[in-house]
């Protein structure tokens, strides 16, 4: 078609008859209707095969909101911000307390017998199966596009399915699928590109390394769920357990208290880099304590040891630095392995009557009482202190500014609202808080959160 236009834009541009214009112009509102009705087509078809799948759905839908490619804030800084990254895991190690730390004695008392030792090897179907869930993401270290693997896995599927069943059988994961590129992300648009702290690094990986990892994580939750390991308030990566579940929950419990006439605390907790702190000794410990041992566990070390990442700025690229701590924000495994780290911490927190519930590095406590909330305050006081300890024990760092707390009262509940003390930092409340991306605020109304909503949504609709 556009060679037919062309054609009758050169026939007019020689001839300058009106008679040929009318038939240009009429070819070129033919053109354009086409056009639009081969964007649909397309379009549909994308959210068609994108269904019962969020992630890809989310994908779809930013290409459409979010058209065009956007300059990198951080061009030229790629360097300045691996140096960065590095430099603050260690100023976080240094800020903990050496005297709290995990020690061997800890984790011995909840030594399991070995019942994990051995992968089960996959089959070429499951491998394509793993291959079609997976983002098209191509990693820039990849030797092709990740499409492009996809596209052929009619070849792929085989060559892939014998270095997975090879690392599975061996325990060990390939070195050179160690290496991470981090792409720093500004945590919100109106922050302040200058300041690296507010940039949130992700990490991409090989699709050689997500199919590896993905045919781990498919495993892994089958022996948790056998052994009854995982936490019932510990939400995400898990089948039926999602951001909306936790919100559900907590939104109700909530509504149910004040509705008894029980004033309410909750506190959103923040940890500084949270992913990248794990310490790797104390992760694998507690995965022998599960009952992980054998080729299994020889595997997660593998994996977890060794690793390096460079930063990725535009078109820049930093050197590679090994890491010696941390799981990868962005990997397929590294969300499983943190809920892991942090199942401990809700015996904690259940241990002084406070009900939590976590999603990933988001931890939520709450407590209600028919008293006063000084009462309730005092209880959050302590559990608090004694996640601190926790925390430091473990690696964590908790960043009390910021750190939140609301205060959901009863229509009778003084105006007066005491502060809340977190190892001796005094915590006012505040008015409004974002948890897992829905605002909340005293009356738990949720309209603050629609008009975000609606304010957002109203620019790219019109």
């Amino acid at each position: 078609m556009k060679r037919r236009q062309r054609g009758l834009e050169s026939r007019w541009r020689v001839t300058r008859s009106e008679s040929n214009q009318a038939q240009l112009r009429a070819y070129i509102r033919t053109y354009l209707v086409a056009v639009w009705a081969a964007r649909r087509v397309h379009f549909f078809t994308l959210i068609a095969s994108a269904d019962n799948r969020p992630a890809a759905l989310f994908r779809v839908a930013r290409s459409l909101l979010q058209p065009g490619e956007v300059a990198d804030p951080l061009q030229g800084r790629a360097e300045e911000f691996g140096q960065y990254l590095q430099d603050e895991i260690a100023w976080i190690q240094e800020g903990l307390c050496s005297d709290l730390q995990w020690s061997e004695d800890e984790g011995a008392s909840g030594l399991a017998n070995v019942i994990w030792t051995e992968f089960d090897p996959v089959s070429e179907d499951e491998v394509d199966r793993i291959m079609q869930r997976l983002s098209s993401t191509t990693c820039l270290l990849g030797p092709c596009p990740s499409w492009l693997v996809y596209a052929s896995r009619e070849v792929t599927c085989g060559w892939l399915q014998a270095v997975v069943n090879a690392s599975l059988r061996e325990g060990l994961f390939p070195a050179t699928l160690k290496e991470a590129v981090v792409r720093p992300l500004l945590k919100k648009p109106a922050l302040d590109p200058a300041v690296l702290n507010n940039f949130c690094p992700v990490s991409s990986l090989r699709f050689l390394a997500k199919v590896v990892e993905s045919v781990v994580a498919q495993q892994f939750p089958l022996f948790l769920e056998a052994a009854d390991y995982l936490d019932l308030y510990q939400s995400g990566f898990r089948p039926r357990y999602s951001t909306e579940t936790a919100l559900v929950v907590l939104i109700d419990d909530l509504s149910r208290a004040r509705d008894r006439g029980f004033s309410s605390v909750l506190v959103l907790l923040d940890l500084s880099a949270a992913f990248d702190t794990i310490d790797h000794g104390i992760l694998l410990r507690c995965l022998r304590g599960l009952g992980v041992g054998g080729t299994v566990l020889r595997w997660f070390s593998s994996y977890l040891l060794g690793c390096s990442q460079s930063v990725l700025a535009g078109r820049q690229r930093s050197t590679a630095r090994s890491l010696t701590c941390g799981v990868p924000q962005g990997s397929v495994l590294s969300p499983l392995l943190f809920n892991i780290y942090m199942k401990p911490l809700g015996e904690i927190i259940h241990g002084f009557g406070v009900r939590y519930h976590q999603y990933a590095d988001d931890t939520q406590l709450y407590i209600s009482t028919p008293g006063h909330i000084s009462d309730a305050l005092s209880v959050m006081s302590h559990c608090l202190d004694a996640v601190w300890i926790w925390m430091d024990r473990n690696m964590l760092r908790l960043n009390p500014a910021k750190t939140e707390w609301l205060c959901i009262p009863t229509s009778q509940t003084s105006s007066e609202i005491p502060s809340l003390v977190m190892v001796e930092e005094v915590l006012s409340p505040v008015d409004r808080a974002q948890n897992l991306g829905v605002l909340l605020d005293p009356r738990l109304k949720l309209e603050e959160q629609v008009g975000a909503v609606a304010k957002g949504a109203l620019p790219r609709s019109s």
